[in-house]
């Protein structure tokens, strides 16, 4: 792991869905889903494949390394474009494997991804907290949690996808100071993920700060985020619902590079993207199919920050 890239990682996991579809039973809770009932399945399952392709091709053209494994939906996965909910990865060696809210999702867990971390990077322990679905705990892991690898910190926005007792296991784990705060959306309703409102890129973060509704709490964060070293670029509502706060910046050969979806860097001021320019390039992914599920380019990519044997 080069430490320099900390918080941008070179490598990810993604997985091919062959049977995908908007998942009735996350609609619940979670506002950024449309298309419920998409007519012709598997045109859509065909279409979300193609996105899919076409974004492994476009992140693997910058030189990072996509590590790609198929969904053949034996089993109702509608959402396993979406791996980096279960597990997540961290400087040390260590791997966590987390709890997840719908059971549709926890079909999603698979042991040949851990293999594979365990025999291509330096694996010194493997940290299962699935059975906590059984306490109805739940932790979604870097949809839940948005880390800051460098400051050691996790921000967290309350929801039941983020039970803090598991947050609490997990930072100890680690070592990251957990940061939690409340959130609502428009319509008064918790913000069922954090990584829809905040990325923390190495020189620079996009954060939805308006839907924090605790005026002290969020000045608490804005200040943490600040005192990085960071430039806070202030997202606003609008963009959050175009994804401009789901994206991940990753490390390619030649530099750093903001993965998001092409609706997401759309949403953008010329403003905005001025100032993440000046440390990492855009790189818009068209995923239009995929984005109808609820998440965007980074709930695709789970970020590995192990070391490479």
């Amino acid at each position: 792991m080069n430490y320099r890239n900390a918080q941008a990682p070179s490598a990810g996991v993604m997985v091919r869905p062959h049977r995908f579809a908007v998942n009735p039973e996350t609609a619940e809770d979670n506002a950024f889903q449309s298309g419920a009932s998409l007519a012709d399945a598997a045109a859509v399952a065909a279409q979300a494949r193609a996105e899919f392709d076409e974004a492994v091709a476009r992140l693997t053209a910058e030189g990072v390394r996509i590590h790609v494994f198929d969904d053949f939906g034996h089993h109702e996965t509608p959402d396993s474009v979406f791996p980096n909910n279960w597990f997540s990865t961290h400087h040390g060696g260590r791997v966590a494997i987390y709890p997840m809210y719908s059971p549709s999702r926890r079909r999603e867990r698979r042991a040949d991804v851990i293999e594979m971390l365990k025999s291509t990077y330096r694996v010194q322990e493997v940290v299962d907290y699935s059975g906590l679905e059984l306490d109805h705990l739940y932790l979604e892991g870097t949809g839940a949690m948005v880390l800051d690898h460098v400051e050691r910190l996790a921000y967290v926005s309350n929801s039941h996808r983020a039970d803090p007792i598991v947050l609490e296991r997990f930072c100890t784990m680690v070592g990251y100071e957990p940061m939690a705060f409340a959130t609502a959306d428009p319509h008064g309703q918790p913000i069922y993920h954090t990584n829809v409102i905040m990325s923390i890129a190495t020189e620079y973060v996009l954060v939805c700060l308006d839907v924090m509704t605790d005026v002290a709490r969020r000045r608490e964060v804005a200040d943490r985020l600040a005192e990085s070293g960071r430039t806070v670029i202030p997202i606003s509502w609008a963009q959050v619902e175009e994804f401009a706060g789901n994206a991940l910046e990753m490390t390619g050969t030649h530099g750093r590079v903001l993965a998001l979806s092409a609706r997401a860097a759309a949403a953008l001021t010329a403003e905005q993207t001025a100032l993440i320019e000046k440390s990492a390039r855009l790189l818009p992914l068209r995923i239009p199919t995929i984005e109808r599920a609820g998440g965007s380019v980074r709930c695709m990519i789970a970020g590995v920050h192990l070391t490479a044997r």
